[in-house]
């Protein structure tokens, strides 16, 4: 049915324009946000879905594609693009080169040149059972038979769509997300996104920005049933990406129950839990809780790529106890296996306890250098964005900065982002757009913090001339254009929290000490235009 509705967009025959006036469902994926039909030639080699697959792409595609391409480097191309956008972690290659060369990892037994059980090797699996058992403390040991291993989250992703859903139908997500599951659960399984749209803004029910409640849920799933999308499935991102919020174990409860009530699955991707770099903040995952609403529902995934900085490695872990979703995962592990060896280095990097019960080098040696690192280094763009007077939300998860570039947007519209974005790109510091995320109001950007001092160093010198050039020219067009200054869609940064100085669970925000609120305080000044667009001039 879904792929019925972009035929007219490229197959053999069809007229690509035809798209741009079709989007699926109103608030539901518009595929507009994820292709650029204007100028695009079908091919006649390709079928109408083969047309799609090619055209399907974004500011994220278009970023990545053009950072590739012109690449900084400190020697050979200093000139060259920073990637701020892809959320890789470059601070630990020392640590995994070393331990990913020493002699235990150098095995090559004959079983790891043959075809093993597609659900990954028995050996792979008792391993990362142990390792879920212990870093998300479950209550009782985790079974290896609930284990299955693919090449990648995308992977999990694609066939969880696939085994849960049929064609046409549809599954929950609060915006803004990561943005790859769209093309990860569409171009294979052909199925959709129904955004739960959330917002910047603070109110009485919202103790924090873009705040994911069950009011949210059930609204979103109610509309999507209304317009006639069979909902099958909710994904929920802890540590979420791009926000880095952690959800606390009674929100967690909360979005399990509601999808209970609805026999709804649950997705739960937890591949930045080893990244929360502060102790301040504590991750809960679902596995750890000691009681699940629904456990034939609910589905974990996790991998080694952000973790363990090792993105080059394709290799994603899903824990379900569901046997008939695990041998219907498994029966597409055919496309998606880990080849033996990689499957056996994995291993004895889960292994790795040393003399005690813990993963000793892990523990004593990676994790503790890792947080250090991700810490500083968020430490140092934050400081930066407080310099420049840019509100941001301040986390301790993940390698990324949610951050508040509306006030340079003359407009408030998404055009106008994209124009921003493309300045940044222009100037060669690649970001990430909040359109690219789903994200409901225009002028939010993703920076990924996880990069060595000199290459954060130079990307924020070039982040703050895009950001004082564009500020000049916005005092200039409102010196000539003075009765447009309050412009529509755009917030006034004194009117709502951004700036967050810490996490905190709903219940600890009354707790907040005194230097938070002076912190805050500063930070709404200096973020305000207010001085910038009263001047003494404008009064007279």
């Amino acid at each position: 049915q879904a792929l019925s509705e972009i035929e007219g967009m490229g197959g053999r025959g069809s007229n690509l324009q035809e798209m741009r006036v079709r989007p699926l469902a109103k608030r539901r994926v518009d595929m507009h946000s994820f292709c650029n039909p204007s100028g695009f030639q079908r091919s006649p080699y390709l079928s109408a879905r083969g047309n799609f697959a090619n055209l399907f792409q974004g500011p994220t595609e278009e970023g990545y594609k053009a950072y590739h391409a012109d690449k900084y480097d400190e020697e050979k191309n200093p000139n060259g693009i920073i990637n701020f956008g892809t959320s890789e972690n470059k601070l630990c290659f020392d640590l995994m080169s070393k331990r990913l060369t020493q002699a235990d990892m150098n095995v090559m037994d004959p079983s790891l040149l043959q075809y093993p059980d597609w659900k990954g090797h028995m050996f792979l699996r008792e391993e990362v059972a142990r390792f879920l058992t212990y870093y998300c403390k479950a209550p009782a040991p985790l079974k290896a038979e609930n284990v299955i291993v693919l090449n990648g989250c995308g992977s999990l992703f694609s066939a969880l769509a696939t085994v849960l859903c049929d064609p046409g139908e549809a599954v929950l997500i609060a915006t803004p997300f990561y943005g790859g599951i769209t093309q990860s659960i569409f171009l294979y399984g052909n199925v959709k996104l129904v955004y739960v749209y959330l917002d910047s803004k603070v109110t009485g029910t919202n103790t924090r920005p873009f705040q994911l409640t069950v009011e949210k849920l059930e609204k979103a799933l109610q509309d999507a049933r209304a317009e006639g999308v069979t909902v099958r499935a909710l994904i929920l991102l802890n540590p979420q990406n791009p926000l880095g919020d952690i959800y606390s174990l009674s929100e967690l409860r909360d979005y399990l129950e509601f999808a209970k009530r609805h026999e709804l699955h649950v997705i739960v991707d937890e591949i930045y839990m080893l990244s929360v770099f502060d102790e301040s903040a504590t991750f809960h995952s679902v596995l750890g809780m000691d009681r699940l609403p629904d456990p034939q529902r609910t589905h974990v995934m996790w991998g080694i790529t952000k973790d363990f900085a090792v993105s080059g490695i394709r290799f994603g872990t899903l824990y379900t106890e569901n046997q008939d979703v695990a041998n219907a995962v498994a029966s597409l592990c055919y496309f998606h296996g880990v080849c033996g060896p990689v499957q056996h280095k994995v291993a004895q990097l889960l292994r790795d306890r040393g003399e005690s019960v813990a993963p000793y080098w892990i523990n004593q040696v990676y994790l503790r250098a890792n947080h250090a690192r991700l810490k500083a280094a968020h430490t140092y763009v934050t400081d930066e964005l407080k310099t420049l007077g840019v509100p941001f939300l301040n986390r301790n998860a993940g390698f990324f900065v949610w951050i508040d570039f509306r006030k340079y947007l003359r407009t408030g519209t998404f055009e106008e982002e994209l124009l921003l974005w493309k300045r940044f790109l222009d100037n060669k510091v690649l970001l990430s757009c909040g359109k690219a995320f789903e994200c409901s109001e225009p002028g939010w950007f993703r920076i990924i913090f996880a990069d060595k001092t000199h290459r954060l160093q130079l990307g924020m010198q070039r982040i703050r001339k895009v950001l004082e050039e564009r500020e000049q020219e916005i005092l200039a067009e409102e010196k000539e254009q003075p009765c447009q200054s309050d412009q529509d869609g755009k917030a006034d940064s004194t009117d709502e929290v951004i700036f967050v100085s810490r996490h905190q669970d709903p219940t600890c925000a009354s707790n907040s000490s005194l230097g938070d609120l002076i912190g805050l305080l500063q930070q709404q000044m200096r973020s305000s235009d207010w001085l910038q667009k009263n001047t003494a001039e404008q009064f007279a």
